[in-house]
């Protein structure tokens, strides 16, 4: 790696090492509790896998750069600088050991955010040019093609045409003037098509008017992920100006807690101003929905289940009671998991992380605790609101020989809509 590109990284690490940033690192008593917080130690037992530990890099640079001690330690040439091999060494731990759950933040005694600070950590690290290459390549595919996975305007098409063949139901795109823009996860077009004739059928029974769009209709921003301020800007901007343009009133986001905050939580602050139009989850929609009486039902799941609260959805984004009131609607067998809600364990596939090849044997490890989660339960399905969740807990579940349909949730009430009102 060249002088100039490590040089990058220094400064980017310098530059996002904030107020915030500082303040955390003043407060931390190094108290160890973040250790218990995280699903790659409490299953590995290794210390480096300790979210405080994984900003090392960052916190010598704030000590160096921002401190007392640092400079003075910097004048008498005892103090250690950070190498760009050190870079190289932390990408595992700042990128592959950490999906940005958030659930250290929630049990820090002081109050640190460590999952804002990974966050910005991986702007350093990519900046230095030591970002995961499946996570470039991502980014790269998300930039050119306009979808993380690759996925193009004619499979999207492809899937619209099956839907309304099934459903008998149009779907719209490029319409303007309408209640909604709904955009969607590649997962949900490739893997999960059901989701879409779930959405058809539910605004249909609702008479909400509704829209896809062929220029943006990919939520996942991979820009943020990596940690590339810029490219999380343009991609987020591809959905602002279609949602302005076709004058929406409200943005859907879907069963995708990274996009859910891509969108509603990180769109305003990239772009620099509010929008004119409101965002909302797909559950947040349901649920109001219900609450408005546009959303009838009928029958129940005959199933024991539970819920997996996406970290991002439920924990960072605080969409917590939503989907309970969604479940009661179509379930009378449904039981809590252990840590519920904002302290649910994380899937360990998010933040970017299932797209790293390198980090499977680890994310697998991980996995044990969600594992033992559900053992305690003894339950028949698993719901969930997010595809990437999905993804990981299938794979999960067959790494441990597990046999247990996962389910998304906006498919299971849409199969209990009553008939007539479809």
């Amino acid at each position: 790696m060249s002088t100039a590109s490590f040089e990058r990284g220094y400064n980017a690490f310098k530059e996002k090492i904030d107020a915030p940033i500082a303040s955390y690192f003043s407060s931390c008593v190094h108290c160890g509790m973040c250790a218990q917080a995280c699903m790659f130690f409490t299953e590995t037992g290794d210390p480096k896998y300790t979210p405080i530990y994984k900003l090392e890099p960052m916190r010598k640079v704030w000590e160096q750069e921002y401190t007392l001690l640092g400079k003075l330690k910097a004048l008498l040439g005892i103090s250690q600088k950070l190498t760009d091999a050190e870079l190289a060494e932390w990408q595992e731990l700042i990128y592959g050991s950490c999906t940005l759950c958030g659930r250290c933040s929630m049990v820090c005694p002081v109050g640190n955010d460590l999952a804002y600070m990974i966050h910005k950590a991986r702007e350093g690290i990519a900046a230095a040019g030591h970002a995961p290459k499946g996570l470039i390549d991502a980014t790269k595919r998300a930039v050119i093609i306009g979808s993380a996975m690759g996925v193009k305007l004619a499979t999207l098409q492809a899937q619209i045409k099956h839907t309304e063949h099934n459903t008998g139901i149009r779907i719209p795109l490029d319409e303007p003037g309408v209640d909604y823009l709904v955009i969607l996860s590649a997962l949900e077009v490739v893997n999960f098509p059901e989701y879409l004739e779930a959405l058809a059928k539910i605004m249909k029974q609702a008479d909400k008017t509704w829209t896809l769009s062929s220029i943006a209709f990919e939520a996942t921003n991979p820009g943020l992920q990596i940690g590339v301020s810029d490219i999380a800007k343009e991609l987020v901007s591809r959905v602002i100006n279609v949602a302005e343009e076709l004058g929406v009133s409200t943005v859907i986001s879907p069963e995708c807690g990274h996009a859910y905050t891509a969108i509603r939580w990180e769109g305003p602050n990239l772009i620099g101003r509010s929008f004119s139009f409101k965002v909302q989850h797909i559950l947040e929609v349901l649920d109001e929905l219900r609450e408005q009486g546009k959303l009838k039902t009928e029958g129940f799941e005959k199933a024991r289940l539970t819920f997996h609260d996406p970290c991002q959805l439920i924990r960072r984004g605080g969409v917590i009671e939503q989907p309970r009131h969604l479940l009661k609607m179509v379930a009378t067998h449904f039981v809590e998991m252990e840590d519920p809600g904002k302290m649910n364990w994380c899937c360990g596939g998010g933040g970017g992380l299932v797209t790293q090849e390198e980090s499977e044997e680890l994310r697998t490890k991980a996995f044990n605790r969600k594992k033992t989660q559900l053992d305690a339960l003894e339950v028949d399905t698993l719901v969930t609101a997010c595809s990437n969740c999905r993804i990981v807990l299938e794979e999960g579940f067959e790494a441990y020989e597990m046999e247990m349909p996962v389910v998304g949730l906006t498919e299971m009430v849409a199969e209990h809509l009553v008939e007539s009102e479809v």
